[in-house]
């Protein structure tokens, strides 16, 4: 998450942890979660250097002419101001236009964050953000699609606690809140106000343990261990409650892709990051995964996991069946 300046932009792109004062700030990116956090951080930031900060909302679609001018007009007292807009991405022309000319000669005791959730509403006034107008700063909040992306969050939030949790609980917490990351932030906090010991994938399990059970990650981790009787039960379990199979699948998927990367390859699993595209504990478990596996016990494994794929998608009649026979192939080819 470390700060970079992009070449097509003329100001600093931060990423939302990395946030700082700025008399313009500009926070874009679809994660509204993210955006939310960094928008918060800044708030508690300026508040510590000035507890008097006054803080205001402005709407970018709703906005009446003269609000932003209003707003950032000097105060009785002198108390800095930040001004917080949201959905520039839906922003109304006279907003447009106004935030464009206050870019020209913005007010010295004032912060203003733009939220932009994406799309080409308002471009001309991001384009002279990043052109450098207003000197402001970039904070950039995409999604976090990669579960190597997942995996640096869930780290960063219990290093910042000053708390130890292992890689196996963060595969744990990211696999059971994969999809929607204020619920895996949730989890993260939960983790650290309820339990002062390190966190463990025990410790996941203990508190989570119906998310997990069901996810597919387990599933594929079970039966490519060689556990077939478990393999089933979960599979079944994450079926009642609700799995869609073709994540199933693609949980599968990534896992044996990986370690047919792993299979036959020499080094540390620092030295064939890098060269294999991968973060270094994905190497470390593939390599754990591979003890028992055979080249082409993992060929034809890939293959029917591809077939398996094509019968969840609508190419066969019955996908439970294809679930369960591809997991009883891999589960007993180890």
């Amino acid at each position: 998450m470390a700060s970079r300046t992009a070449k097509s932009a003329g100001i600093p792109q931060l990423s939302w942890d990395k946030v700082r004062p700025a008399q313009v700030v500009l926070v874009s990116g679809t994660e509204e979660f993210l955006a939310s956090r960094s928008i918060g951080l800044l708030r508690d930031i300026l508040k510590a250097e000035d507890p008097s900060l006054e803080v205001s909302d402005l709407e970018a679609d709703a906005y009446s002419p003269g609000e932003l001018a209003t707003l950032a007009s000097p105060s009785l007292f002198g108390e800095p101001r930040m001004i917080r807009v949201s959905k520039v991405e839906k922003a109304s022309d006279a907003f447009l236009a106004e935030a464009l000319s206050y870019l020209q000669s913005p007010a010295s005791d004032s912060y203003l964050v733009l939220r932009h959730g994406g799309g080409v509403r308002g471009k001309k006034l991001l384009d002279a953000i990043r052109g450098g107008a207003g000197s402001g700063i970039e904070i950039v909040c995409a999604e976090l699609k990669r579960e190597s992306d997942k995996l640096d969050f869930v780290s960063a939030e219990f290093s910042a606690a000053g708390r130890r949790i292992t890689g196996g609980a963060q595969r744990a917490l990211v696999s059971a809140f994969s999809d929607d990351l204020a619920e895996l932030a949730a989890a993260c906090r939960q983790l650290l106000a309820d339990s002062s010991a390190e966190i463990t994938e025990a410790t996941v399990e203990r508190y989570y343990s119906g998310r997990v059970e069901t996810n597919a990650f387990r599933v594929a981790d079970t039966a490519i261990a060689g556990r077939h009787g478990e393999a089933l039960v979960l599979l079944r379990h994450a079926l009642a409650s609700g799995a869609d199979p073709v994540p199933i699948v693609a949980a599968f998927a990534s896992k044996l892709r990986t370690m047919a990367k792993v299979a036959g390859v020499r080094g540390s699993s620092q030295q064939l990051a890098g060269q294999l595209g991968l973060a270094p504990w994905q190497i470390d478990r593939a390599k754990r995964d591979l003890q028992g596996w055979t080249q082409d016990g993992l060929g034809r494994s890939i293959q029917l996991v591809a077939e398996t794929d094509a019968q969840v998608k609508g190419a066969g009649r019955d996908p439970v069946f294809a679930l369960e026979r591809m997991v009883a192939h891999i589960a007993t080819s180890r």
